[in-house]
């Protein structure tokens, strides 16, 4: 489905992902692990078009798009929950909702999504007409990642969606992540700095030191990988 070749990509001078090749298949959950500045949320950038493709080539559903805009590249059907939420704070639950349906003009199939979304997450139920900025960290990442299933993505991409958030909202997001893949054979791109929950629901994961991919394979043989144990998991 997605296929990153070579790929290189940065800011001003300063290459942050260098020759990075990986592949996502329809169906699956892949992730990206590596430390704080490994250039993770850096390579999400250059597939959504956010930052530009430097070298090397980006594929999805076999068309090229690495020279094409973020803008074109939702439409093709990416989408991204970025790192620290960016939830729209001065519009209601719904509207942000909403506002993840912009594109679509399919009124009953998106009252059908926003009703799935509400069944994951019954909190955003409650809450529809409060504002987005007045929620909790765990509620913002919820309508976040409610918000990109609005529009229907034929692949979701999710950016540390633990980040600062407590253990319990982490296990909770990690099933609902779990949940969407199985029920709607969802294919999910995931970055995120807690190895030991992203490789517990993904089928596969890269790992990415200093800009480079440096190991890859099945979650299972990621998670017995003596390196990835003392580096990641703390064993």
């Amino acid at each position: 489905m997605l296929k990153l070749q070579n790929v290189q990509a940065g800011y001003g001078n300063i290459l942050a992902i260098k020759d990075v090749s990986l592949e996502v298949n329809e169906g699956e959950i892949i992730t990206l692990i590596g430390a704080n500045g490994a250039g993770k949320s850096t390579t999400l950038m250059t597939i959504c078009g956010i930052v530009s493709c430097r070298a090397g080539s980006i594929t999805f559903l076999d068309q090229e798009i690495h020279k094409k805009g973020p803008d074109e590249i939702v439409r093709k059907g990416i989408c991204q929950v970025p790192e620290g939420r960016h939830i729209f704070p001065l519009l209601t639950v719904k509207e942000n909702l909403d506002m993840g349906a912009f594109l679509r003009k399919d009124q009953q199939e998106i009252q059908k999504d926003m009703d799935y979304v509400f069944s994951l997450f019954p909190i955003l139920a409650e809450r529809k007409n409060q504002d987005g900025g007045t929620l909790s960290g765990g509620e913002q990442q919820m309508l976040a990642m409610s918000r990109a299933l609005m529009a229907r993505p034929k692949l979701l991409l999710l950016d540390e969606p633990s980040m600062g958030l407590a253990p319990l909202i982490i296990k909770q997001i990690f099933e609902i992540i779990r949940k969407i893949n199985e029920e709607n054979n969802a294919t999910i791109f995931l970055v995120e700095q807690n190895a030991n929950q992203a490789l517990h629901i993904a089928d596969r994961g890269y790992v990415m030191e200093n800009g480079r991919i440096t190991l890859s394979g099945t979650a299972e043989e990621l998670l017995a990988n003596d390196d990835i144990q003392k580096a990641y998991l703390g064993i």
